[in-house]
């Protein structure tokens, strides 16, 4: 963060990912809708999880990651034409579950315009229930995050 608190990259995330913001992004109150950060989240968590090779699981084995909670702090609007940078990263991982950090960078206002959480748990879409996650992804997260701190 620079001497003035405006975000001048995204630091510490491993994942960043560029979306451009869409006309058909905006409400009637001519900023992005809250939903549109939510689904911003979304390409953030799928391009990790991709990363982990969890997406290719689906087919295979059955297992895959399944959203259990999510949240979004709102900081700044956003309108068009803009494009934002979406920040993913793992702050804690559980037994089963575990915990990806969000942020969404405006270039626009060159400054981070949300933060967001999402519980994230894997799941056995098969039997129907949560399951360990195995060492070989703890170790795969532990190798993306290890490369993203300074």
């Amino acid at each position: 963060m620079g001497s003035d608190g405006r975000v001048e990259e995204v630091p510490n995330f491993p994942d960043l990912v560029w979306v451009p913001v869409q006309w058909g992004d905006q409400d009637a109150f001519g900023h992005v809708n809250n939903t549109v950060f939510l689904r911003w989240f979304e390409i953030g968590r799928i391009s990790y999880v991709e990363r982990l090779g969890l997406s290719h699981n689906v087919s295979a084995q059955r297992l895959a990651p399944i959203l259990a909670a999510i949240s979004c702090s709102f900081k700044r609007q956003v309108t068009y034409p803009d494009r934002i940078r979406v920040g993913t990263r793992v702050s804690r991982i559980g037994n089963s579950s575990l915990v990806m950090n969000h942020v969404i960078w405006s270039e626009q206002h060159g400054d981070n315009v949300a933060e967001g959480t999402s519980t994230v748990v894997h799941f056995d879409y098969g039997a129907g229930k949560s399951v360990p996650i195995p060492d070989e992804i703890r170790r795969k997260i532990a190798e993306i995050e290890a490369a993203a701190q300074p």
